[in-house]
């Protein structure tokens, strides 16, 4: 059966531990959802391949000898590259959450594009280093709420009326206008953490 071949935009979401030959990872294209990739090692990466990072948007060619199970990274012309995301610990460790909770639930197709808009701001958000929790808190019930949950109608009215004014400025401000508490925050997570564990489809773990 000859090899399939596929052009697309796509995000790096997750590096897999290199084999002695290939580097793996897992990208999300708003047209084809998931992929499961490989990049062949080489001493001197090329134009055509350049090395791969975590967060990395890219347009990709690729190619699958086993319908679409794993594909080969033929060429790669990187878009946009976060590298401000590496530069504070807790960025690099929500950024990976955001990018681990969209390769492990199964997005549907008329889902993709707005998931695809969510992670291009929220990986640039998370690359200026200014309040990575407050991304992770946005993403995370933008992400929810992408999917159909009634965050707005079931979630928001469990929290007391100060709450719900709180959690109404960490989604609509931008950040450089956020002054809520950390452990705020902190508190507002856990709670929706808490409510799509219990209500909701949704793999955070």
């Amino acid at each position: 059966m000859p090899a399939q071949s596929l052009s697309t935009e796509a995000f790096v979401l997750l590096k897999r531990p290199p084999s002695e030959s290939f580097q793996g990872f897992v990208l999300f294209s708003s047209e084809h959802g998931v992929l499961q990739t490989q990049q062949r090692l080489a001493k001197k990466k090329t134009a055509k391949s350049p090395a791969l990072d975590l967060f990395d948007e890219a347009g990709f060619t690729l190619e699958s000898s086993n319908q679409g199970r794993t594909w080969f990274v033929k060429e790669v012309v990187l878009t946009t590259r976060h590298a401000g995301v590496g530069r504070s610990y807790e960025a690099l460790r929500l950024a990976s959450a955001l990018g681990a909770l969209v390769a492990r639930n199964a997005v549907p197709e008329e889902g993709r594009r707005p998931v695809a808009a969510l992670l291009r701001a929220a990986f640039a958000a998370f690359a200026t280093g200014v309040r990575p929790d407050i991304v992770w808190f946005k993403g995370l019930y933008v992400f929810a709420r992408d999917e159909g949950y009634p965050l707005k109608q079931q979630w928001l009215p469990t929290l007391p009326a100060a709450d719900r004014t709180a959690v109404a400025a960490l989604l609509n401000l931008p950040l450089a206008a956020q002054t809520a508490a950390p452990a705020l925050v902190a508190q507002f997570t856990r709670r929706l953490e808490d409510y799509l564990r219990g209500e909701t489809e949704i793999l955070l773990d």
